[in-house]
Order: C-alpha cells, then structure tokens, then sequence
C-alpha cells in the first residue's frame, strides 16, 4: 500500500509540472517592446516559463487549449530590472539611516524587505540588484532563497550582502571611541584584507561585489576617497576570478579615476563625473548607474519643492554628470537607489531619465536589455523565443510617454502571473 500510495504521489507531481511545462498563455496587447525596438499588432505566446513565440498573430501557431490574456490599449514589455536597490532600506524622511542601522531589529527589517520585495515586483520590476543590506548581515541572501522557493513573492534579487568599506570610514559614527557599533558596510583594508572579505562574502551568498571607493570620511565631513588603486585592483581581480562583478560607489573624481583605471564593471551615483573620466568609461565598458531620483529625494526631505524651488547644488550636478555621460556615449545602468525612496516607485527613476534628457526608447532599453547585458543577464530583458516568460504590460504606448511604465497592468514572472490587487 504504502509503495502505491509512494507512486501515486509522484504520478500526480510528474503530471503537475508536466502540465506546468506545457501550459500555454497568449498575450495579446497592442503593442510588443521586444528589448530593442516596438512592434505594433504583435502578440507573445509563453510556454510554461519561457517564451515559445512572438510577432504578428499570423506567424504564431496558437495551441487550442492555450489560456488567452486581452491587454488592450497595453504593451507588453520585457520585466524591468532595477540596478541600485536597497530592499533593507525605507525612505530616509521616515527614519534615518542611521537609526535604520541601530534601532530597527533584524527581523523587523526582514519583515520590511519582504513587503518591499512585492511592492517591487507589482511596479513590473522582476528582477533587481539589491547593494547591500546597510547592516543587515546577509539577510539578503535568505530573502532570494525565500523568494525562489516561492515562499513570498518578489523579483530574481543579484545580492551584494554586505558591501565592503575600508575601515574607518562609514557609519554609523560614534564619538564614544570605546562604543561598538553596528556598521552598515564590512570593513577591510590592504590587498589581504580585501581578499577575505570578498572570498567570505562570496562564500556567504554574494552574487556581485560592491566597494565604496570614496566617501563622506575627510575633514569636515567631505568626501574623499578611501581605497587605493591597488587596493581596489586587487578586489578586481580576486572577485573576477570567480566570475563576479564590482560594484563601486564613488561620489568623487578622484575615487571615479581610481575605479576605471582599477577595471570595476559600474559605477554607483557618478557625482564626481568629468568629460575625461565619461570617456574612459566608454572605452573600457565601464556603466555608470546615475540613482538620479535619490538625490532629488533627499533634497526634497530637506524642504526642496521641485518647479517652485530653484534647483539645488546637487540635483544640478546630476543634470551636468547625466548630460556628459550621454555626450560621451557611456552605457546608463537604470537604477535609482530605491530604498532612499520607497520601493514600487522604481520607474521614477526612469521618469527623471528622460527629463534629464535621455530619449524614451534609450531609457527602455536601459532598464530591461541594457541593465541585462551589463548584469550578464543572458535569457532576461528581451522578449525573444526561448527566453525566460519575464514579461510585464503597462497602460499606453512608453515609446510616445514615459509615464506609461508607472501604469502596469499585468506583471509575469517565471511564467507566472502575479495578481495585482496590493
């Protein structure tokens, strides 16, 4: 009995992900971005969780028991994927960071990334890469495992867990000498120190490594850089023997310069761009990943009220940094520091892209196909046959008005329709 009760049991579960497997959904909008361009009157036929066809209705063979999705006025996109997140952070006007850092629990912080995950995903972001948790351990890595188990719902995380500083240098600060604080980054210092840690992050889950090549450690407060050019040549080569990116934030020029000549594969925030270093960037591959909406978030904390105000010192240099950038043609990572500002308002950032001067079609490309090649995301970001059914439709026509990505109407991720009911 109990051997056939034992074959039943993986009869049923064959039966289940062989039907899974050939599941059909066809998806019928007005419109298809493929990843690169926009096609008018194409449809998309997904097979289980990947993508079995796409074009015009007369080029697909439609399977008579395929379930059929109308999406008028939609277009169907790839899932968007969102390059500077911090799933761990809320919005700084809610609580500082500091007091993110050391007074809010683990588990309420978890708590916290778990809701922020879903709200991601619903924007139609399906994929993210989340920069460090800010002193939440490696709790991003058991979220992605969370997630890919389908124990709560959100996006494919890259996780960066705790990002590497050199010591001395991040907060939260202390005048108390002898006082121990939680710091929202881990420190290592020299071609050694930089060695283990990026082995022992990796060993814990990492998927990318992130490196602050400046920060806010010079006298009075201002930004000065923090590794050496060797320090971070040396975290370059150890995280690309394993196949690994680097990731810095750098806010400096001089942290900027090291950090290309160092060979990272992008660069956080940028504020210390020059049109020296925006052509260097170009000639070696380099990606700039501007987060243009968390600077303008902060400034707005502080009081700043946009179209009434006049633009602030900072939120000027990002339009200069964006402008040259552009100019010299270097590759724009989507990404906005979500976390500074709340998560599902993800296309914000891709909003302010195209304000700052970037065309419409440029900033779809960069939050799905370009934010996939530069992640080495190799069956994400396109609509193409045989890719993975990540696929989302927003309201309207993106191409003619940006503000349509912030109007989803259906999120697909894996194959799987996520109802959007909040």
């Amino acid at each position: 009995m109990k051997k056939l009760f034992a074959l039943l049991v993986t009869t049923l579960f064959i039966g289940q992900n062989l039907f899974a497997q050939t599941a059909y959904t066809l998806l019928k909008p007005d419109r298809v971005f493929d990843g690169q361009d926009m096609h008018a009157g194409w449809w998309v036929l997904v097979k289980g969780n990947r993508i079995e066809a796409i074009g015009l209705p007369s080029s697909i063979t439609i399977p008579a028991n395929a379930k059929v999705i109308e999406l008028k006025g939609s277009t169907l996109m790839p899932g968007m994927i969102e390059g500077h997140s911090h799933l761990f952070l809320h919005p700084y006007n809610e609580t500082s960071w500091d007091n993110q850092v050391l007074t809010e629990s683990r588990p309420e912080r978890t708590a916290r990334a778990i809701n922020h995950a879903k709200a991601t995903l619903l924007a139609g972001f399906t994929t993210v890469r989340d920069l460090g948790t800010e002193g939440a351990g490696y709790d991003d890595v058991g979220l992605k495992m969370a997630i890919n188990k389908s124990i709560v719902p959100g996006p494919r995380m890259l996780v960066a867990t705790r990002a590497i500083v050199a010591t001395g240098s991040y907060g939260p600060y202390t005048g108390v000498a002898e006082l121990k604080l939680i710091k929202g980054a881990e420190e290592a210092d020299g071609a050694e120190g930089l060695t283990r840690v990026i082995r022992s992050q990796i060993g814990y889950g990492a998927d990318v490594i992130k490196l602050y090549a400046d920060y806010r450690w010079g006298t009075r407060g201002t930004s000065q850089p923090t590794f050496t050019l060797d320090e971070l040549k040396a975290a370059v080569q150890v995280a690309g023997s394993s196949g690994r990116q680097v990731v810095v934030h750098s806010g400096t020029t001089e942290g900027m310069r090291r950090a290309i000549e160092a060979g990272v594969n992008t660069i956080e925030h940028g504020d210390g761009g020059t049109p020296e270093l925006f052509k260097l960037m170009k000639e070696k591959g380099i990606a700039l990943c501007p987060t243009l909406n968390a600077t303008e978030s902060i400034e707005r904390y502080s009081g700043w009220r946009k179209g009434i105000d006049p633009a602030p010192a900072s939120v000027k240099l990002k339009h200069y940094i964006f402008t040259e950038a552009l100019k010299a043609g270097v590759t724009i990572c989507m990404g906005g520091d979500v976390g500074v500002f709340t998560h599902g308002k993800n296309a914000e950032e891709m909003l302010l892209m195209a304000e700052y001067g970037m065309k419409p079609m440029d900033v779809l490309r960069s939050a799905t196909s370009v934010n996939a090649q530069i992640f080495d995301l190799k069956d994400l970001g396109n609509i193409k046959v045989n890719y993975l059914a990540d696929i989302v439709a927003v309201n309207g026509d993106p191409s003619t008005n940006i503000k349509a990505v912030t109007q989803v109407t259906l999120v697909m991720k894996d194959g799987v329709i996520y109802p959007l009911n909040k």
